[in-house]
């Protein structure tokens, strides 16, 4: 993506394009980018090509939404910025409560397309399962805050006629035990939530039983 295009891309996010359908006329937005209404207009005819927006066009302006692909790469761009302007090593602590899941994560991380780029990204092969947290208030807005870190992508994959989505996961520990935080991209997934995997079965590794209370540290 050209610097052009990433900025218009942003000025639409600024106005609300990440939460909906905006209206943008093209004078509104040359002036938001401080150029021409014919170069706005090429800027949005190029988001467009590469799937970053979505638009209804009529003759008075146009209805512009940011794609989740879109959103992945301003989350990526903000990632890159609160690295060069980080100072210190950032200590994020997630405390939650084991819930039981749907018995989906057991099934998804014994595909061996994930295996392998987990296996690559993390050192170690999974355990064929999720542990998963129903996190605390305060650890809710600290999850928020860690959008800003470099996540890892795990990319989707068709087999068998069907498609598998893309995922991302941050390394983190577990009592000292090495886990990570996966976190699915195919939709927006609920803040009050995480699944972690480890090596081995942290559940039955660490004795915990439901509403437990786990804290899961993570360097960034």
């Amino acid at each position: 993506m050209i610097p052009e295009d990433l900025q218009c891309l942003k000025a639409i996010a600024l106005m609300g394009g990440c939460e909906g359908p905006v209206w943008i006329s093209s004078q509104t937005l040359a002036d938001s980018l401080q150029t021409s209404p014919q170069t706005a207009s090429r800027r949005l005819k190029s988001l467009e090509d590469q799937r970053l927006i979505s638009r209804g066009i009529r003759s008075d302006g146009q209805q512009v939404t940011v794609t989740r692909s879109g959103e992945e790469m301003l989350r990526r761009e903000y990632a890159e910025y609160s690295r060069i302007f980080q100072r210190t090593i950032g200590r994020f602590v997630l405390e939650g409560n084991v819930i039981s899941g749907l018995g989906e994560g057991k099934y998804y991380m014994s595909l061996a397309h994930y295996k392998q780029q987990f296996s690559r990204v993390l050192g170690y092969v999974p355990f064929p399962g999720t542990l998963n947290l129903r996190l605390n208030p305060a650890s809710i807005e600290i999850r928020k805050k860690m959008e800003s870190l470099a996540w890892t992508p795990i990319q989707g994959f068709t087999a068998e006629n069907r498609t598998f989505g893309a995922a991302r996961c941050l390394p983190g520990h577990i009592r000292g035990i090495p886990c990570a935080i996966v976190i699915p991209g195919r939709s927006h997934y609920p803040d009050d939530i995480i699944e972690v995997i480890a090596e081995c079965e942290l559940r039955k590794d660490l004795g915990l039983d439901e509403k437990d209370s786990v804290t899961v540290e993570v360097h960034a």
